[in-house]
């Protein structure tokens, strides 16, 4: 009828893909949808207008987030799309011209405004939410990213184009967000970013402050100032430089969970050199061995890539015996793959793909012993671990300070009747596999 007031609120449907950087992009706009008044539904088919938060790393990244796009507009018809792939809009375009709008990564601004020009504001006061947020993982732990963008410029990577250099964000900042967090309930904070090592570069270490007190903003004086609030801190993309050095202490004071995921890419000095990453394998060897004298139960997790442009057998045997003399816990593992504007395409000797692949099963092949065995090490030990699931048999997974979400093992608890999801028990270790533990609750 003419006249007639629409009270219905507009239903927003959301949809992220890729890395935890990613997550907390999504996070943060899915959080100021709410604050509008707008409701978040996940069936496609009852929402107003799909916002596709996409990837945009390698290959297979941007041909899931094409066909995430693609559902989208099939069930809907009426999408949004942000994220890396955004950076990209002409590529998304051309499969799919009826998109509404297309923005970068870590935009949340231009989301909202493209969604105010598609969707009507609801029109109710603003929705009041916790401190910290929406968050869109599991209520005990939380992604807490420290920076935006990479000063780095290797040859197999586009993300600098995607999402620009290096913006640290202040020490202050991130430690209020960290205290939200913890008084929310989380037990866990995962510190992420395109390269955590170099947190701070670009503020030129400047200090800030904290309950009134300065603090640096350096990776190190952060991690000691986190590890201050009596929850796990787990760091990840952590490059080897030197001062890396100063954090091993903070393992051993349980300050932080003695785990480093530290991205090696490949152990030969010339492909190396080629990807422009750092090359000293030797001391990168002596480093491993320093920090491990330093703090035993250190876990060690790295990925590396196979079949990069030029990479002969040899430096893929060099690859395998670095591996062996490292004894990393966690392993992954990738095949090259060509990224539109990305500088290694221009490299000669192209590896063929069925070899590429065929070096990725055996690398994962050789590994597998090591882990298996570096696993071993914690049979018959008592080790603290966060609960994360609850099963109806009685039984229940969680994780040790080696294992990261999503990424690495479990830890299977038995008879586990009573155990909450979130909470921190102490498990004794009885059987290892190549990625999980087996255990049972240690009785107080």
């Amino acid at each position: 009828m003419k006249g007639q007031v629409n009270t219905e609120i507009p239903r927003v449907g959301f949809v992220s893909l890729g890395c935890p950087k990613a997550l907390v992009d999504a996070e943060q706009i899915v959080t100021q949808v709410r604050h509008e008044g707008y409701v978040v539904v996940s069936d496609y088919a009852e929402a107003d207008v799909v916002v596709v938060n996409t990837c945009g790393f390698i290959e297979s990244a941007i041909e899931e987030s094409l066909d995430a796009i693609g559902e989208a507009l099939q069930a809907n018809g009426r999408v949004i799309v942000t994220g890396c792939l955004g950076a990209k809009g002409d590529q998304i375009r051309a499969h799919y011209p009826e998109v509404l709008a297309i923005t970068g990564p870590h935009d949340r601004e231009a989301v909202m405004q493209a969604l105010h020009r598609h969707l009507p504001t609801p029109g109710v006061a603003p929705l009041v939410l916790p401190p910290q947020g929406i968050k869109l993982t599991p209520s005990h732990y939380a992604y807490l990213k420290i920076s935006e963008g990479c000063n780095h410029r290797c040859t197999f990577c586009i993300i600098p184009s995607l999402r620009g250099d290096l913006v640290s964000r202040s020490s202050g900042e991130v430690l209020r967000e960290a205290e939200q967090l913890v008084a929310a309930g989380v037990r866990e904070l995962l510190v992420i970013s395109q390269d955590t090592s170099a947190y701070g570069v670009d503020l030129r270490y400047r200090t800030d402050f904290w309950q009134g007190r300065p603090v640096r903003t350096r990776i190190t004086e952060l991690a000691r100032a986190l590890g201050s609030l009596g929850v796990w801190v787990r760091l990840h993309y952590v490059y080897p430089y030197p001062h890396v050095d100063e954090l091993i202490p903070l393992m051993g004071e349980g300050r932080l969970l003695p785990y480093l995921d530290i991205p090696l890419q490949h152990a030969s000095p010339r492909i190396l050199r080629a990807m422009k990453r750092p090359g000293e394998v030797e001391k990168t060897l002596e480093r491993i061995q320093r920090w491990r004298q330093e703090c035993p139960d250190l876990t060690l997790r790295s990925t590396f890539i196979v079949g990069f442009p030029g990479e002969t057998e040899d430096d893929f045997a060099q690859l395998l015996s670095f591996l062996g003399q490292a004894e990393l816990d966690r392993v992954g593992c990738f095949a090259y793959s060509p990224v539109e504007g990305a500088r290694a395409n221009d490299l000669p000797d192209a590896v063929p793909e069925a070899i590429r692949e065929e070096r990725v099963e055996r690398l994962m092949r050789y590994q597998e012993p090591i882990s298996a065995r570096r696993q071993q090490r914690w049979v018959g030990r008592v080790r603290e671990v966060l609960v994360d699931t609850c099963l109806p048999d009685g039984t229940a997974l969680g994780r040790s300070a080696s294992d990261a979400p999503e990424i690495d093992g479990v830890v299977e608890i038995a008879a586990a009747h009573g155990l909450r999801r979130g909470e921190i028990v102490k498990v004794q270790i009885t059987g290892a596999s190549t990625h999980d533990l087996q255990g049972t609750v240690v009785q107080s």
